[in-house]
């Protein structure tokens, strides 16, 4: 038999509570992204282990842990969307899901400049985080919106890059290998 955890994973695989990729159950905004990935193989694994087993712990934990992570994250977008102005509209901002598309292609290289200069001129994300792709289009949606300048500007004001990082870059670095 396969034991490539990536063969199972596709479209037409049926979702449940422990295949949720993104950060709750029932979450429907996940995409299939390389991130994505690293949690299913994650949950993967981890279903074929002996629930009493050590092993089966770890995983379980790290895979709380990078979950717990990415609310985290998505909590700081969310509240500087609505520090913006956009207190009804930063769920649907932030959603993101496989039919997303970018808004216009010429925004392409502006958005990736922008998640870069964020990744590296803010705390918004942990040290360790791999920049998703999911970000990427939410950084389109506020270029289409004329906000991409200012939210950068509020990310830099409330998560400034401090040398030693916040709670955030304690999540274990194992997770993003």
């Amino acid at each position: 038999s396969n034991n490539n955890p990536y063969t199972l994973f596709g479209a037409t695989l049926a979702r449940d509570e422990e295949q949720n990729l993104w950060s709750t159950p029932h979450d429907v905004t996940h995409t299939e992204a390389d991130d994505d990935r690293v949690l299913y193989n994650m949950i993967v694994v981890r279903n074929q282990l002996d629930k009493d087993s050590e092993e089966w712990q770890k995983l379980n934990y790290d895979i709380y842990t990078l979950r717990q992570t990415r609310k985290e994250v998505r909590s700081r977008w969310k509240h500087i969307l609505e520090d913006l102005g956009f207190q009804k509209e930063a769920d649907s901002l932030l959603s993101v899901t496989k039919l997303s598309i970018i808004s216009d292609s010429q925004n392409m290289s502006k958005a990736r400049d922008i998640l870069l200069k964020l990744s590296e001129e803010t705390n918004i994300f942990p040290t360790s985080w791999e920049l998703s792709e999911r970000y990427l289009f939410v950084v389109d949606r506020l270029i289409a919106l004329d906000a991409a300048d200012e939210f950068f500007r509020m990310a830099s004001a409330a998560y400034p890059k401090r040398p030693g990082g916040d709670r955030l870059d304690e999540a274990p670095r194992a997770l993003q290998s």
